[in-house]
């Protein structure tokens, strides 16, 4: 019986190590290879971009963008968005810019987006990811993880403990 439990606890401890891998690699680790990842808040680019998702978003340079394309930008207060380039403006100037609509809104954007506020183009996204990514980077998140680590972690070694005293106690030592 102890030792199906300490079967199950090092599967489960395995599962939940490759999981924090797996999410590290995907928040931060993706970062090696030039991509920047943001959550997505709102519903605009819906179906394109489902709310939740977490989207990666790699540099672009600005004169290779056209109508069609998404971009990733930051608006004068700070936040980022994520819309699609419905109009090129001012093609042949230094600063080109952009007119942009979200693929669920009925109207374009209020105002254009310059290049210089342009972050990047989205290359893929990985549905509800986004919410683990709010979740973790809160305190209550953050400390669930590393508490359900360490419980893991405590179970899997007394389950050991116990199965080397039982075994022990079997070899008469």
């Amino acid at each position: 019986m102890i030792r199906a439990i300490g079967a199950i606890s090092k599967f489960l401890s395995g599962i939940v190590i490759a999981f924090i891998i797996l999410l590290a690699i995907l928040l931060a680790g993706v970062k090696l290879f030039g991509y920047t990842p943001y959550t997505v808040l709102s519903g605009s680019m819906e179906p394109s971009y489902h709310v939740g998702s977490m989207i990666y978003v790699t540099d672009v340079d600005p004169s290779d963008l056209k109508v069609g394309d998404p971009i990733t930008y930051r608006i004068s207060s700070g936040i980022v968005v994520t819309h699609r380039i419905v109009e090129v403006l001012d093609e042949n100037t230094p600063e080109i810019s952009f007119r942009t609509k979200g693929d669920a809104n009925r109207d374009e954007d209020g105002s254009s987006v310059s290049a210089s506020a342009i972050i990047g183009k989205p290359r893929f996204s990985i549905p509800y990811l986004g919410y683990i990514s709010d979740f973790v980077k809160r305190p209550v998140g953050l400390f669930t993880l590393l508490g359900t680590c360490a419980m893991l972690l405590v179970i899997s070694s007394l389950i050991e403990l116990l199965l080397k005293q039982g075994k022990s106690k079997r070899l008469g030592k």
